[in-house]
């Protein structure tokens, strides 16, 4: 190993300076700050767990994307954890069975997964989110729409707008009002993804045309869905997405794109992503899903999971330097507690070779005032 090599870090992962790092705090405080005042309570996983315990608590969830490995302790196959919502499941289905429901739950910590997303090579994320567990009902989804769109207001981000989906909508058709046989319904479900009309027609997805057009702004997107559900087969979805609609209100810009599935690996009846002005993709995902508890049953359960890094590289890189103040030796070390006290960040000197302008300092203590340099 050269002593270049040394230094590298792997593809996708990243260091945070100072800036950077003090901004991913403030964001974190912030969501989570949003999420206490709503009653969600954090709690905190473990990074590493038993691959099985994390692959088998919701379905959909891909082991194939967890970093994994055998634990010599106890020789059983173990993963980093790729998503935590996956692990608050399992608190709730465990140590928390028997608290009241709905039960409403926060989280934040790092994830890892194999490789990156798409066109985002990051391997490492900052997952923050909120899952109340025991209700997938309409005022559930509400809630958590409008929990979602007030937290990354208050990280910083702006111009929200959110995309409703139905992630079970092929499904949901396929079973009786366009029936599809089951080796042409993953086919369907490509060709939706892709938004590709051709390719629909030539999987045998004619009937599920329609579905193309009904993208875009909500209110308008909505109404060519309903007109397409003839059968009223999706009656309630509709008046259910209406409903979620009318509860955001004008706190964010609402489009649909109700085959999209892209990121929802585990969501059932209805999904979301949260887009902000200014950031290239997803800020976060959410939407309704279900919990195998351990008498195998399902808990239903909405929540959503927010992926603040490219938010917090725009903020860090748009704010003014902060200031700091630098404290002479022999300084009063009452008046100096008094300003940290107040929210000034500062320096003592080491020595009397320490300059308060090498060393970053916006201002200098002078007796008991802090003087710009």
């Amino acid at each position: 190993m050269t002593q270049t090599d040394r230094d590298l870090l792997p593809e996708g992962l990243e260091d945070r300076l100072p800036a950077a790092a003090a901004t991913a705090a403030r964001v974190t405080r912030a969501v989570l700050d949003v999420m206490d005042g709503h009653g969600y309570s954090r709690v905190q996983t473990p990074t590493i767990e038993f691959e099985q315990s994390m692959a088998s608590r919701m379905a959909g969830v891909q082991p194939r994307r967890m970093f994994r490995f055998v634990d010599p302790a106890s020789l059983r196959m173990m993963a980093i954890r790729s998503d935590i919502t996956v692990q608050v499941g399992r608190i709730a289905a465990s140590r928390l069975a028997a608290a009241p429901r709905p039960l409403r739950l926060a989280y934040a910590g790092q994830v890892l997964t194999i490789k990156g997303d798409g066109l985002d090579p990051a391997r490492e994320r900052l997952q923050l989110g909120a899952e109340l567990i025991g209700a997938d009902s309409l005022a559930a989804a509400g809630e958590i729409v409008a929990l979602a769109i007030e937290a990354v207001q208050a990280a910083g981000a702006s111009g929200i707008s959110v995309d409703f989906t139905l992630p079970d909508l092929v499904d949901t058709l396929a079973a009786a009002a366009l029936p599809l046989t089951p080796e042409v319904v993953e086919a369907v479900r490509r060709e939706l993804d892709a938004k590709d009309a051709g390719g629909l027609v030539a999987a045998g997805g004619r009937a599920y045309l329609p579905l193309l057009e009904a993208i875009g702004p909500f209110d308008q997107a909505i109404e060519r869905l309903a007109r397409f559900d003839a059968g009223g087969v999706l009656t309630s979805r509709i008046a259910g997405l209406r409903a979620i609609a009318a509860r955001v209100g004008g706190a964010a810009r609402i489009t649909l794109d109700p085959s999209e599935r892209h990121g929802f690996e585990y969501q059932s009846w209805f999904g979301f992503t949260l887009y902000a002005e200014g950031l290239r993709g997803a800020l976060g995902r959410g939407g309704t899903y279900a919990i195998l508890g351990q008498d195998g049953a399902s808990e239903p359960a909405t929540g959503f999971s927010l992926y603040p890094d490219p938010l917090i590289d725009a903020l860090a890189s748009a704010e003014p330097p902060r200031d700091l103040l630098f404290l002479p030796l022999g300084h009063d070390a009452e008046t100096a507690a008094r300003l940290r006290a107040i929210g000034w960040r500062t320096v003592a000197a080491l020595d009397a070779t320490d300059d308060a302008g090498r060393l970053g300092c916006t201002h200098r203590l002078d007796g008991h005032e802090a003087v710009r340099l």
